[in-house]
Order: structure tokens, then sequence, then C-alpha cells
């Protein structure tokens, strides 16, 4: 990679392969959680992240590419992680750690579309910002309505439950 244009088409396929696996992976954070806010938060970004998997391709029709994912390290890794605590974890552990796993995938998430979103805007290609905004949008979003579900349920009512 040489280019800004390099650099944006890769991060572009890093992100397009993450939510891809994080589409894959959201079930198994909803079945496991014992939050009933939690299990709603992720049955609700999933279809979240189906709806921002098609924005995705249209950002890469946008820019003239084809949609294709090229593995993501980064998210393979957080999402390795959250496995780890769905079969070790239980009682409050299970669902504190499930909703910091949740977050550490959004932020990741929040931090590669910051990037995406500017290139795009450096490279003129208008439609992909758009849609990379949107998309960044609702990333703050969803870790916003995570820290809520952390401060005022999961982390709050489990203090007594050490």
């Amino acid at each position: 990679m040489k280019t800004l244009a390099d650099i944006f088409a890769h991060t572009l396929a890093d992100v397009y392969y993450a939510e891809n696996a994080i589409a894959k992976a959201l079930p198994k954070v909803s079945k496991a959680a014992e939050s009933d806010e939690l299990k709603g938060a992720a049955d609700e970004h999933l279809k979240e992240t189906k709806a921002q998997i098609k924005k995705l391709q249209e950002v890469f029709r946008s820019i003239g590419k084809e949609a294709k994912g090229e593995k993501c390290d980064a998210i393979e890794g957080l999402l390795k992680e959250a496995d780890g605590l769905i079969e070790e974890a239980s009682g409050t552990a299970l669902d504190a750690g499930l909703l910091a796993s949740c977050q550490a995938v959004e932020h990741y998430e929040i931090a590669r579309y910051g990037s995406l979103r500017e290139w795009a805007k450096e490279l003129g290609h208008d439609e992909a910002h758009k849609l990379l905004s949107e998309i960044l949008d609702q990333e703050k979003a969803a870790n916003n309505k995570l820290t809520s579900i952390a401060v005022n349920s999961v982390n709050k009512s489990r203090k007594s439950k050490k």
C-alpha cells in the first residue's frame, strides 16, 4: 500500500470482513447473556449489522470495487475473547464481561469507520462518505447503549451479588 486510496480500499475490505464476522457472533452473545437488556441489545445490533453490511456493499459499488472482505486479525481476536468468556464465565462475570467485549468491538468499529469516513472525504468519494458517516453514527449509538446497560443495569444490579 502506497496511497490513501490503497489504505482506504484495504481498510474497507477489513471492516467488511469484520461486520460479517460480527453478524455470525452476535447470536452467540444473545444466547449466552443472562440480562434481558443485553440480549435485546445484541439482537437489535444484529439487525443493524446486517443493514451495515448492505451499506458497505453500496460503499464498494460507489467507488467501483467489488465487495470483498479481507481477514481482520483484530476482530478475530476480539471475538475469540468473547467466546472464551462464554465458555468460562457465569453470573455477574458473564454479562459484565460480554458487555465489555461488545464495547471493545464497538470501539474498534468506531476507530475504523472514523478513519474510513475521513479518507472517503479526502478522496472525493461523497456517497461513501455519507454512508460511512451513517454507519459511524450507528456504532457510536450502540456503544452508548451498551454503556447505559452496564451502568444502569448489569453492573449496578450485580454489586450486591459479587
